[in-house]
């Protein structure tokens, strides 16, 4: 294999990644010109969970029997029709639901197989370096979604039409490159065990699974839920117009940073011990904190201080846990246990609607302080099993 054959799958995990989270800065958008509650776009934010999760434990053990393109191919159409699902349907929460759902099973084909197949066609590297190539890879698609459809949103016509049309081509452009790439998992024939027993976390690595990765796995899209949805919405009133464009700027700062830790997570490990799950944790819980404050100053400056620190939480915790994740995998389960892994993270993305639905009960401070109590409930748990393992 050559040692640059990756390259030809990484623009299409970009893209689907894209796809996915150039939604978040036009959440403002929709408030302001469709006149949705903050509930509705916090659910609609939230809603393509409903389609990621499924997919992610649906797209991993077939990925594993019948091969790697054929299951991202399918990604990319899917990833087309769900922009373009959503690109008609702004007057309507039912329609920009359905897009979501759609968007979401693409994400989730990009991140399994297009993390399993990166992996496997990255063997002049080690395992750590092959793990940070599709980090990378979606964290890219993850930033460069809200900045160029935030940017097209606040200066260029059709704000809820325009950004989706441009993803579509980008994709399209990716799924051509991918046809090239190298297959790495040829179709193994009748399967010997039923999707779900693919599925499952190996045995012998099963109560580290469920000890150091799923408490720590919530918070990577926690992070970035608070970051894209919590923080500008708190400022709202101060920012005026410019609303999405400030939403933007946080998207940027975030993902930015996200992307700027990985390359350094190797040797945030090599310093703490093998730490380095316990150190994004800990990021985790600072920029909570600092959440929390924001919720009651509601001072712009403070919110793109907040987007640089969840940014670094959600990237080192990221790369870590994939790290550790493909670590324990056999080539066998590798992208069904990858799926599992993601499953949980995704889980971090229903934050923002928890925590709308909760406000008409308790104040906005004490919610956010209330979530930075179990996220320090989660780092204990982690650094417990980490310090007898």
């Amino acid at each position: 294999m050559r040692g640059g054959a990756w390259l030809r799958v990484a623009p299409a995990i970009l893209m689907l990644a894209y796809g996915g989270n150039h939604f978040s800065v036009l959440l403002l958008l929709y408030r302001a010109r469709e006149g949705y509650t903050s509930v509705q776009v916090d659910l609609l934010f939230a809603l393509y969970i409903v389609g990621i999760i499924p997919g992610l434990l649906v797209v991993g053990p077939l990925s594993d029997r019948y091969g790697r393109k054929p299951l991202l191919v399918a990604g990319v159409l899917l990833g087309c029709l769900g922009s373009s699902v959503l690109a008609a349907g702004a007057g309507s929460v039912g329609v920009l639901g359905v897009g979501r759902l759609v968007s979401g099973i693409s994400v989730a084909i990009a991140m399994v197989v297009g993390s399993s197949w990166v992996k496997e066609l990255s063997t002049d590297v080690p395992g750590p370096v092959a793990a940070r190539r599709a980090s990378l890879s979606l964290t890219a698609g993850f930033g460069l979604g809200p900045l160029v459809s935030g940017l097209l949103a606040q200066v260029a016509p059709a704000p809820t039409v325009l950004p989706y049309l441009v993803h579509v081509v980008l994709t399209l452009a990716a799924g051509a490159a991918l046809l090239g790439a190298e297959e790495t998992r040829a179709p193994s024939g009748v399967p010997r065990t039923s999707l779900l027993a693919d599925l499952g976390v190996p045995r012998d690595v099963r109560r580290r699974f469920l000890w150091v990765i799923v408490p720590g796995a919530p918070w990577v899209f926690g992070c970035a839920g608070l970051a894209f949805a919590i923080t500008p919405a708190l400022v709202a009133e101060q920012i005026g117009a410019s609303a999405v464009l400030y939403a933007t700027l946080l998207a940027v700062v975030a993902l930015g940073c996200g992307a700027a830790i990985q390359p350094f997570a190797v040797r945030i490990g090599a310093a703490t011990g093998g730490r380095q799950l316990l150190v994004g944790m800990g990021l985790v819980l600072v920029g909570l904190l600092l959440v929390a404050l924001e919720s009651v100053v509601r001072l712009p400056a403070l919110g793109v201080a907040i987007a640089a620190v969840l940014g670094l939480a959600y990237g080192l915790s990221l790369v870590s846990g994939l790290t550790e994740v493909q670590r324990m995998a056999r080539p066998d389960d590798l992208a069904g246990i990858t799926a599992v892994y993601y499953s949980v993270t995704y889980v971090g993305f229903t934050f923002p609607v928890v925590l709308a639905a909760l406000t008409p009960f308790a104040p906005e401070p004490v919610l956010l302080l209330a979530l930075a109590v179990l996220a320090a409930g989660c780092l204990g748990v982690m650094a417990a099993r980490i310090r007898i393992s």
